[in-house]
């Protein structure tokens, strides 16, 4: 696995791929007795430094364009963080997505995810993403004739 800094030294941005790296800061959070360490997510560095501690590359994909739509025609768009909670108390970032299904699945297991508002460049990126590869419509099952309704016989 590649360092932190080779990453983002490789990756260029180009239509579908944004390198950037995420403001996470921790806090201790006091419960009754109990002190606890809290992550949050502060916003993200569009043109991060080679020695970002928290770096990651946004991927639009042509299957998450139908996401990408709802997450943009919400009131505040966002992007999703997910990381992985380790022994050494330090998370390991997995993840960078704008579709909120993909942020749902790690949900159920020993992952974290925060939520940012998009930085409007961002929004302004995939709208133009999907204005390049249209929408992803969405079809379902064609219903059977009759099936159901009244067959007017």
């Amino acid at each position: 696995m590649q360092e932190p800094e080779q990453v983002l030294a490789s990756i260029e941005k180009s239509e579908n791929i944004w390198p950037m790296s995420c403001q996470i800061r921790d806090r201790e959070v006091q419960h009754g007795i109990w002190l606890a360490r809290q992550w949050e997510l502060h916003g993200f560095d569009l043109k991060p430094a080679l020695d970002a501690p928290f770096q990651a590359v946004l991927q639009l994909y042509l299957d998450e364009r139908a996401d990408y739509r709802f997450n943009l025609s919400s009131q505040y768009p966002k992007l999703f963080v997910v990381l992985e909670n380790l022994d050494d108390g330090i998370p390991k970032l997995v993840a960078l997505t704008a579709a909120q299904s993909v942020a749902a699945q790690f949900m159920d297991g020993d992952y974290l995810v925060l939520s940012f508002d998009m930085p409007l460049p961002v929004q302004a990126w995939m709208e133009a993403f999907i204005g390049r590869h249209g929408e992803l419509i969405e079809s379902g099952k064609k219903k059977r004739k009759g099936k159901g309704r009244a067959s007017g016989n």
